[in-house]
């Protein structure tokens, strides 16, 4: 305890010198600190440095609840995007090898999937991307400081080591983007201690086997669909609605094409109690909401997608009183990214209200740099930003949700476009496609502005990018109806989409 004493006295001379020499001289040891070396932080860095700011980037990861470490790149890099997203490319070819039968080509012998092999290339590739992300750092003269950061005031922050060691910087400006990280049920029994995250799914070593997903957020399904999809018995538990925030339709279509995929829901049911049994197997308890009945199951793997929480705890704003959301944790910010404190901002998933999207964060944060810098007054706009679901039929959007738009402008208020059709590749390799669906939905008066964009097929992300520059441009139904499509393509189907809700007419679109 005396040497506890000791030690937070010495901490307070330092920072008291540290914070009377920055007062006396007018001067800071940076312009810019960002704390968080993820996708935002990072372009926000690069990009100061690049104005000609000087500028340090704080970063320190804590192991998951099971002990999974990664480096340098923040969510994306390590246990996101990239990862998932060369996942679901291994599930995809999978069912390309059954469709290349009907296309000709003789695959002999029994076509399996190997987990470790696959773990191993994704896992060196994000090492690369780590090592990468410290060499630019580098290269732009990004001071780069693996220390778990703290807020002092509004110009000073203490880094702490993991040996311990403690660093005070000052700066004239202070950035927040500690991104968030997933969450575990606190009243399930076992749930801690036997289940894993999205933190952990793609460091694994071994393959989960036979996996319990519980959660229907586009975390829970694009894991069910690329486990699903290398060929894993995987049961998605949801306790409501699936892909909540989006067009409720469109989630029911991606369900329904998961569902025919292999993957099984539990609909209506929540997890009760998880138990370890001495064959090591998982022993998963729930119940039926709508029955009331009580259910069980063994799993090799259970993986909670239950949401995520900023990680915001850490960062001693409370004692400074910047201003936190009590629902969500997370940090109340302007539209110019600013908190309640002066010097101090905060943008990407902890900002209150902010996509939890990494292009947007990494835009955000780049304006951020330029306006710090006083190059620009540009603020981010966060409308008409499109997001892509990489579930085995991806589903792409931009704009508003069909529930969301009747909300804002009425029912008769909006006209929706839609159609089911057929992908040319699906038709050789018999595959079904009635989930591949399209809706555009409009303003109902003058020349339709388009208020929200949705298709569910075949590389929905690659499809939905130039269409959302159109939203941006303000694209109306005219201008839709103008534009002549690329044949044969399953994009070419929105320019021709003309069959309205409203009308009742069968949307399926026939021929070529």
């Amino acid at each position: 305890m005396a040497a506890l004493c000791r030690g937070s006295h010495r901490w307070k001379k330092i920072n008291s010198f540290h914070v009377l020499k920055r007062n006396l001289t007018g001067k800071h040891d940076y312009d810019l600190v960002v704390i968080g070396g993820g996708s935002g932080g990072l372009a926000c860095s690069k990009e100061a440095a690049q104005l000609g700011q000087k500028v340090a980037v704080l970063d320190y990861v804590d192991p998951s609840a099971k002990g999974t470490k990664w480096g340098l790149g923040g969510t994306c890099v390590n246990v996101g995007c990239i990862p998932k997203k060369l996942m679901h490319q291994a599930a995809l070819l999978g069912t390309a090898v059954k469709d290349a039968q009907r296309y000709g080509w003789q695959i002999s012998g029994t076509v399996s999937h190997d987990w470790a092999t696959m773990a191993e290339a994704v896992q060196n590739y994000v090492k690369s991307l780590n090592w990468g992300h410290r060499v630019q750092l580098q290269d732009k003269k990004v001071t780069y400081l693996n220390l778990k950061g703290t807020l002092v005031d509004k110009h000073t922050i203490r880094g702490l080591s993991k040996a311990g060691k403690e660093t005070i910087l000052t700066a004239k400006n202070i950035v927040l983007a500690t991104g968030g990280r997933p969450k575990y049920p606190s009243n399930v029994p076992g749930a801690m201690e036997h289940g894993i995250t999205s933190d952990d799914i793609f460091w694994l070593k071994k393959s989960p086997g036979k996996t319990l997903v519980v959660g229907a957020s586009y975390v829970a399904l694009e894991c069910a669909g690329f486990l699903t999809g290398i060929g894993l018995d995987t049961t998605v538990m949801v306790r409501t609605i699936a892909l909540r925030g989006f067009d409720q339709q469109m989630a029911g279509l991606v369900t329904d094409h998961l569902e025919s995929y292999g993957t099984r829901f539990e609909w209506k049911s929540v997890p009760t109690r998880v138990e370890k049994l001495s064959s090591g197997a998982l022993k998963v308890t729930w119940t039926n909401t709508q029955t009331g009945c009580e259910h069980s199951d063994t799993f090799d793997s259970l993986l909670w997608a239950v949401g995520r929480a900023p990680e915001t705890k850490a960062l001693g704003l409370d004692k400074l009183g910047v201003q936190i959301s009590k629902e969500t944790g997370k940090i109340i910010v302007g539209p110019d990214e600013s908190s309640s404190l002066p010097n101090i901002y905060a943008f990407g998933d902890i900002g209150e209200g902010r996509p939890e999207l990494t292009p947007t964060a990494i835009k955000a944060g780049r304006l951020l740099a330029h306006r710090l810098a006083g190059r620009s007054s540009e603020l981010m706009n966060y409308d008409n930003v499109a997001t892509t679901v990489f579930t085995p039929l991806e589903y792409g959007c931009v704009g508003l949700s069909e529930e969301e738009a009747e909300k804002r402008h009425g029912k008769d208020g909006i006209e929706v476009y839609h159609a089911f059709y057929k992908p040319l590749e699906f038709t050789v390799a018999q595959r079904d496609s009635s989930q591949c669906y399209i809706k555009v939905i409009c303003e109902r008066a003058g020349h339709q502005k388009i208020l929200g964009l949705h298709f569910l097929g075949p590389n929905a992300g690659e499809v939905l990018q130039g269409f959302s520059l159109a939203l941006q441009c303000g694209a109306t139904y005219r201008q839709l109806m103008q534009t002549v499509g690329i044949h044969p393509t399953s994009a070419e189907e929105l320019v021709k989409i003309n069959i309205t809700k409203r009308s009742g007419l069968d949307p399926t679109v026939t021929g070529c």
